[in-house]
């Protein structure tokens, strides 16, 4: 399972994220945005490294429906979801030994 980062949409989430059999990592993000090109090749890396983890791109301005429904205020934002709900939530860009050490209890 591990590889590349998909896009994912409204229509999509769904099955794509929700009903997911393993952990998913939403990456809400929108190509104006400054610090989401700072953190995408840390999710690549990521992506390409793990193989109980899936990492999915939706981009807020061609996808408005689903970052409503999961009050995105900012971004980058990324949500953990597991079994189809919100296990943790990530603002903001960090180092990819920050960001991990926050999805690894989510993970466990």
């Amino acid at each position: 399972m591990a590889g590349s980062i998909i896009d994912v949409t409204d229509i999509t989430f769904q099955a794509e994220v929700l009903e997911s059999e393993i952990p998913v990592l939403v990456d809400f993000w929108a190509p104006w945005c400054g610090p989401c090109r700072v953190i995408a090749p840390i999710l690549q890396e990521i992506a390409a490294e793990r193989d109980d983890l899936r990492i999915v791109k939706l981009n807020i301005d061609e996808n408005m429906q689903t970052p409503a429904n999961f009050g995105i205020l900012a971004i980058p934002t990324m949500i953990l979801f597991r079994n189809g709900s919100e296990a943790k939530r990530i603002q903001g860009t960090k180092p990819r030994k920050a960001l991990e050490a926050e999805l690894v209890p989510a993970l466990a």
